[in-house]
């Protein structure tokens, strides 16, 4: 039994619109050409689908059935005119972006929400990754684009300068046995507990911060790390926005020093170099070049 889409198309307007004059109008087809389309339908299936005995055109109970399948088909319908659309102009359908651990989430959050406002028809694919996860999704070309910190005498990445992230060492206030001194040292420091972040990639390369031979606890992401470290069960480098009401709250210290400092981390937008992108992947880059 074959049917077309505009037979499915004139039964859906002449339903929504209630006749069969102002779904032509909703179309731009005569009247004549829809009656003639929804007719053939209903031949075809040898099933009457639109109760005419009222003013307004309504459905039979095999109507109703016919025209919950029928919207299904329509709406597949759509979304593949629309992927065509979309092909022939060159658009990509998906872009991957990956953010970084570190990255003030909200903040670009809000970026891509407006960026992806004027781009619907483009799936974006979020995803988050933690210390060199981001980098190895990049350069293994599952991601399009990282939000993150990097190597930037690494020629392989090209990158835009977003914001900066403070990190700085932080306990509970009566995490440590003695008082807080400028003079701690990572020696005194390790017979503590301290929590780290389990690097999300196959194959880590580095550790960042972390005292050789002292006990840790390993963390998935830098929310976990946070509460086990407010709750006293150990001890960490922190991002400074994940923190800064704790410590003015005096939920945590510092335990910044000579021997324990703070330190800066650039956040940029990195893809990379020389690869071919397309025209949403572009604007995107280009958005976050004018934001930065």
């Amino acid at each position: 039994m074959n049917f077309s889409l505009n037979e499915l198309a004139c039964l859906d307007a002449v339903i929504a619109e209630g006749s069969f004059q102002a779904a032509a109008d909703k179309l731009h087809r005569t009247h004549p050409a829809v009656y003639a389309a929804v007719k053939n339908l209903e031949s075809r299936l040898g099933v009457a689908l639109l109760d005419r005995s009222q003013y307004r055109v309504g459905l039979t109970p095999a109507g109703e059935a016919f025209r919950r399948q029928a919207a299904g088909v329509l709406g597949q319908a759509a979304s593949l005119e629309t992927l065509c659309e979309q092909l022939i102009r060159g658009e990509e359908t998906d872009l991957r972006v990956v953010v970084g651990d570190l990255t003030p989430t909200a903040e670009m959050l809000k970026r891509l929400k407006r960026f992806f406002k004027d781009w619907p028809r483009t799936r974006l694919h979020l995803h988050f990754e933690v210390i060199g996860g981001p980098w190895e999704r990049l350069l293994s070309e599952e991601a399009d684009l990282i939000i993150h910190h990097i190597d930037k005498s690494d020629t392989r990445f090209e990158w835009i300068d977003l914001s900066r992230v403070t990190l700085v060492p932080v306990a509970a206030p009566d995490f440590l046995a003695s008082p807080v001194t400028r003079s701690l040292t990572q020696q005194q420091m390790s017979s503590y507990v301290q929590v780290v972040i389990r690097d999300s990639a196959k194959q880590p390369t580095r550790d960042y911060f972390v005292i050789q031979d002292a006990p840790n606890w390993t963390v998935a992401d830098q929310h976990t790390k946070k509460e086990l470290i407010v709750q006293g069960m150990g001890w960490g480098h922190m991002p400074l926005h994940f923190v800064d009401k704790e410590l003015r709250s005096g939920r945590l210290v510092t335990l910044e020093g000579r021997h324990f400092k703070r330190s800066t981390l650039d956040i940029v937008a990195a893809r990379l170099r020389g690869r071919p992108v397309g025209p949403v992947a572009t604007a995107l880059w280009r958005y976050l070049c004018d934001a930065a």
